[in-house]
């Protein structure tokens, strides 16, 4: 999330935010902003635990979070269905970071930023859950929707986010009204060139590496910069979509 708070709040029409810094490299379990519907159909911006946990989870030490819920299911698995149709949110982006891991694993692995060819503000389709423990711990948690990835990001990866536009904003977030099937024409691949596809360097792998230079483009590593399977960081982020 590397867009101005100024941003947000005129592409998502919301009150005013306070001034954060720019977020290269968020992580699981790190804070998230999302955008829901608040009172009298009013968006409210609200931080979430990126890494969903279902309002039925006993104890969330025990539970693994739910970064991505596949959309094309979500209104049937019991950890989404009642997300969906109850909290769904936008979450604002800059972009999202993907890996090319090569069905050859003698080949390197290539590490992608992906953000909109325009360089504009997006909005992922997102779940929210407030998940209360019996001693009255409340954590609000989210994740974000995935579907299948169109031609352009297919070639790096088959998943990717959901993404919700500007003129649908009303329908996504209007949860009182708008049932589950009546928002499925929403999570569908954004169209190819919709994109761009950077390649950067490992960097972005490691949690501790959050600044800009991790988004600077690289050249594609070369079979022989392929990484030793056994010696890998045991900080690098997991795959995300």
């Amino acid at each position: 999330m590397t867009a101005t708070p100024e941003d947000i709040v005129k592409q998502f029409t919301i009150g005013e935010l306070g001034e954060f810094a720019p977020r290269y490299n968020i992580a699981p379990t790190q804070p998230i902003l999302v955008v829901a519907n608040g009172e009298v159909h009013q968006r409210q911006p609200m931080l979430v635990r990126w890494g969903l946990i279902p309002h039925w989870v006993k104890d969330p030490n025990d539970f693994t979070l739910i970064l991505n819920a596949r959309s094309e299911t979500a209104t049937q698995k019991a950890s989404f269905k009642t997300a969906i149709r109850h909290r769904r949110v936008l979450i604002p982006a800059s972009g999202f970071y993907e890996w090319h891991r090569p069905a050859d694993k003698s080949q390197a692995k290539q590490a992608y930023w992906i953000k909109p060819a325009n360089d504009g503000l997006i909005a992922f389709g997102g779940l929210v859950e407030n998940w209360m423990g019996k001693d009255g711990t409340e954590i609000d948690t989210g994740c974000i929707l995935t579907t299948g990835s169109n031609k352009q990001i297919g070639n790096i990866h088959h998943r990717m986010p959901v993404v919700i536009r500007p003129e649908d904003f009303d329908r996504w977030l209007d949860c009182k009204n708008q049932e589950p099937a009546d928002i499925l024409d929403l999570m569908q691949p954004v169209e190819d060139g919709f994109f761009e596809a950077i390649p950067v360097g490992d960097a972005v792998n490691k949690v501790a590496n959050s600044g800009a230079e991790i988004q600077t483009r690289k050249p594609k590593r070369s079979i022989s910069d392929a990484p030793d399977a056994g010696n890998q960081d045991e900080n690098a982020q997991m795959d995300l979509f």
